[in-house]
């Protein structure tokens, strides 16, 4: 798990100049802005179906919610849950701002009805966990 997370700030260090300067203009970080880990556990053979429900729905809901997308990955290893886990961050302005976010989110039309949709051959989420994260000092995502 630390492993994913060095990762991924370790991506946002490769990402060209270009872009960093623009990922710096649409968030303007605060004192109080949190990073929120989400793992989710698939059950067997539902990764794809969860892939196209976060590329064709999810993404778009929370950003309509006030959630920045940091990212999202897949384990390259077998013993690592290469073919049934999700990992992803997200960041938000305050902790609050995170709740308000998933309260509404959860409760929004369309996010159930994709969801509804996405599960007529079965659930495909077993298991979610979320860690809440502070940047350090000398993190060069903040």
């Amino acid at each position: 798990m630390i492993r994913l997370v060095a990762l991924a700030l370790l991506l946002t260090v490769l990402v060209p100049p270009a872009f960093a300067g623009e990922a710096q203009k649409e968030s303007s970080p605060g004192k109080d802005r949190v990073f929120e880990m989400r793992t989710y556990y698939t059950h067997e053979g539902r990764l794809p179906a969860l892939n196209k429900r976060f590329r064709e729905h999810t993404c778009d809901l929370f950003k309509k919610h006030g959630m920045e997308l940091i990212g999202f990955w897949t384990p390259i290893d077998e013993k690592d849950g290469k073919n049934d886990k999700l990992v992803y961050i997200l960041a938000y302005p305050s902790r609050e701002a995170a709740a308000a976010s998933w309260k509404a989110f959860q409760s929004d039309p369309e996010w159930i009805k994709a969801r509804d949709a996405s599960e007529k051959d079965g659930k495909i989420v077993k298991k979610v966990e979320s860690v809440y994260l502070n940047p350090t000092d000398y993190s060069l995502v903040k």
